[in-house]
């Protein structure tokens, strides 16, 4: 027997449905459709997208710099030019290299790992709403747009991430029991900057605005996470307010970074990390991760309209 669904949700909400029909509905097992479905069916039928989420970021990753004389090439040389102009700019002509040993791998440790998180943070401000005819389309677990954009980043990272071990050896760091610690830091980050992602995703899918004020927010989230220069040493030297120094060290950003640079750079001890650092970590992890999805989830039959 072929089953049919009630109207969408877009003319649930412009109308009210009579209650003889909501009545019918249920004898005859009609569901609303667009409903949003429960948390654990919903991570169900994400969990079902797994291979159509980690495919999306494969292709769209492919396709990126599918015009550019260099491809894919580019995943690696764009952090690299960063790094690049931020050593001449800060290591350079503000001697933020001065009292840092090991500047250079100090530098794009920074700029690789935060070219993730800004990247993501990016990428999911327009996941839902660059996607509205998909959206339209067909029925899915919005969730898979922001999480597929990470995916895609969290790829170009791991091919990043072994140009990255090639630099520190040729600037003079010694493989060490240190470097496992990249694997639980990798995670971390990532499910981090998937909650944030998924927060961001719900904010511009309302407010398509907000894409033009990130690159300022996440200008101003750089600069105060210690990509180019070190907050250890700037608050050994500085006088700040206590709420100032508190927030610095245990900005998640920075937080991620210092535990990628203690696992690779040999000189960077665990004086500079901050007290408590994994469980912060993980506490960002949590927070962001668990606390986005359900954000997210709340407004999932609202995605789509308007």
């Amino acid at each position: 027997m072929t089953t049919a669904t009630a109207p969408s949700t877009a003319a649930a909400a412009a109308r009210p449905i009579p209650p003889e029909l909501t009545r019918l509905a249920a004898e005859h097992g009609l569901t609303l459709s667009g409903a949003r479905p429960t948390l654990p069916r919903y991570l169900a039928q994400l969990w079902g997208r797994r291979h159509f989420v980690t495919t999306y970021a494969t292709a769209r990753m492919q396709a990126q710099y599918s015009t550019a004389k260099l491809g894919q090439v580019w995943h690696l040389v764009t952090p690299l030019l960063n790094a690049a102009v931020y050593y001449f700019i800060f290591g350079v002509v503000m001697h933020a290299s001065h009292d840092v040993p090991d500047y250079v791998p100090f530098l794009i440790t920074g700029v690789f790992v935060w070219d993730f998180i800004g990247s993501s943070v990016n990428a999911g401000t327009r996941a839902v709403h660059s996607n509205r005819g998909l959206v339209r389309a067909l029925h899915f677990p919005r969730a898979s747009l922001p999480i597929s954009s990470v995916v895609q980043l969290f790829q170009q990272l791991l091919v990043t991430m072994g140009a990255l071990v090639i630099l520190l050896l040729a600037f003079g760091q010694t493989p060490a029991p240190s470097w496992f610690l990249v694997a639980p830091t990798l995670v971390l980050m990532a499910v981090f900057a998937a909650g944030c992602a998924m927060v961001m995703a719900r904010i511009g899918s309302k407010n398509p605005d907000v894409s033009q004020l990130m690159p300022f927010v996440l200008r101003t989230w750089m600069y105060s996470s210690g990509v180019m220069w070190s907050i250890d040493q700037m608050l050994r030297t500085d006088q700040l307010p206590h709420w100032v120094s508190t927030a610095l060290k245990l900005n998640p950003a920075a937080v991620y970074i210092d535990l990628m640079r203690f696992a690779l750079i040999d000189s960077f001890s665990a004086h500079s990390l901050p007290h408590h650092v994994w469980p912060v970590a993980i506490g960002w992890a949590l927070l962001a991760g668990v606390g986005g999805f359900i954000y997210f989830w709340k407004a999932e039959e609202e995605y789509g309209r308007g």
